[in-house]
């Protein structure tokens, strides 16, 4: 029998996705010297990639524990835990109107993504516009 190949979207590619994304605005949040209109756009989209983050890894735990493999499951989901969290903690901040709490929030955030090189920006106002609203819309968690 052959080997099948997944060409579509896969977990995987969601998940790089969502990181480029995060590493994309969190280089341009930091040649910002304050958060503006568009900056807190940003930073709810930050959110929304953070939680797409870990439902990526939540799909592909998923496979594994189908196949009985719990403790692996278990090790990826506590892994990429920090997305989950960090998620939770900004969209507090972006909630309770605490936005000079975010810089350290998302200073804390860089090394997750530094594998991520960064030489030119995909994402345009486009993608953010109106994120905050949004977050601010939705249910919380």
């Amino acid at each position: 029998m052959a080997r099948l190949i997944r060409t579509g979207d896969t977990p995987a590619k969601t998940r790089r996705t969502h990181m480029r994304s995060c590493a994309e605005v969190l280089r341009l949040l930091a040649q910002r010297t304050s958060f503006d209109d568009e900056a807190q756009d940003m930073t709810a989209f930050f959110v929304f990639n953070l939680r797409g983050i870990y439902r990526t890894i939540d799909d592909s735990a998923q496979v594994w524990d189908d196949r009985s493999y719990w403790r692996k499951a278990e090790r990826l989901r506590h892994a990429w835990q920090w997305s989950t969290k960090a998620a939770d903690h900004l969209e507090g901040l972006i909630r309770d109107n605490r936005w000079d709490e975010v810089p350290a929030a998302l200073i804390a955030l860089v090394p997750h993504f530094s594998r991520i090189s960064v030489k030119t920006i995909t994402r345009n106002a486009d993608w953010w516009c109106g994120a905050r609203q949004a977050l601010l819309e939705s249910h919380r968690g």
